[in-house]
């Protein structure tokens, strides 16, 4: 990220990116404090003030920004309307199968119609639970990534939960289909991941980073084309782990627009990757308890056609 008052060229990943979301993405500053640092003139391309946030970003401009980093995401508001498929509930905790494409809290660029919003909406208790900006929250999905994830819906259940996730106690499971045919059944990836320093949007594997360990099991294999689908268990849960590690294997997910390659008309419909198993010690029992998720209809669609392209054997 530049630092105030110095350029930094525009990646060719953000190449037609719309310069308010991407300038709130590399500060971390909510659209709103964006847009005033624009309408100030205190963010430039190519030495000169932009006017409108609009404006679409070309690989190569030299962006440059005036303002320190304002990260004022306001507190969400309840929201009907949010779709929640709700896996199991309590007095403690909530169990949700989230939907590809639903953003999990507010952020620059996503104000609202988050999975925060609804919940709020369904229990407004949680407004007191956890960091108001993103209430009951414990652990993410990505937009694109469907599953489970569990909410807390008290101060303890959050606490409880929390630290069982710090000291790896949560069993996350996922569903990903990769690109190639991986050497081994079975291994672990064991590699550092921060944010890469040439594009804020990504993570990378890099030295002295945050430790990450991701095991996988391949559990079948296609040909046309050569793909391979895994079960992945998240040892640690670092953003964007699955995608970041099977990458840097040379083992992207397939329909990964950020980290792999999309390929039209034999790339999956989204993402191919899926939380299909959650499990944890209840907060207030202390029980085991454990959910899963069948893949959904968009995906086992897409798997079903693989299949079925199969030659007879």
């Amino acid at each position: 990220m530049p630092h105030p008052g110095q350029g930094a060229e525009v990646p060719a990943a953000a190449d037609g990116e719309r310069l308010d979301r991407y300038v709130a993405l590399l500060t971390g500053s909510s659209r709103s404090a964006v847009a005033r640092a624009i309408r100030s003139g205190e963010v430039l391309l190519d030495g000169e003030p932009v006017t409108k946030g609009s404006t679409r970003l070309a690989a190569g401009d030299l962006l440059e920004v005036r303002f320190e980093p304002r990260p004022d995401v306001e507190v969400p508001r309840p929201q009907e309307g949010v779709e929640l498929v709700v896996v199991h509930e309590d007095d403690q905790l909530a169990v949700i199968d989230k939907p590809a494409g639903l953003v999990v809290h507010p952020a620059p660029g996503h104000p609202d119609n988050t999975l925060c919003n609804g919940l709020l909406a369904r229990y407004p208790g949680i407004a007191r639970v956890g960091d108001p900006t993103r209430p009951g929250i414990v652990h993410r999905l990505d937009r694109m990534t469907s599953g489970l994830l569990v909410v807390a819906l008290t101060p303890s259940a959050h606490e409880s939960l929390v630290s069982q996730l710090a000291h790896h106690g949560v069993e996350r499971v996922y569903s990903a289909m990769v690109a190639g045919h991986l050497a081994a059944p079975h291994g672990v990836v064991d590699a550092p991941i921060g944010r890469s320093r040439r594009n804020p949007l990504r993570m990378t594997v890099a030295a002295g980073a945050k430790q990450a360990r991701t095991h996988f099991e391949v559990v079948e294999e296609f040909g046309e084309p050569e793909c391979t689908l895994l079960r992945c268990r998240l040892e640690t849960g670092r953003t964007h782990q699955i995608r970041v590690h099977m990458r840097s294997i040379g083992h992207p997910v397939m329909g990964d627009e950020l980290y792999g390659t999309v390929r039209p008309g034999v790339s999956p419909p989204r993402m191919f990757l899926h939380a299909e198993a959650l499990g944890f010690l209840h907060p207030e029992s202390g029980e085991p308890v454990r959910f899963t998720s069948a893949l959904p209809a968009d995906l086992a669609g897409w798997l079903d056609s693989m299949r079925g392209a199969r030659p007879a054997g």
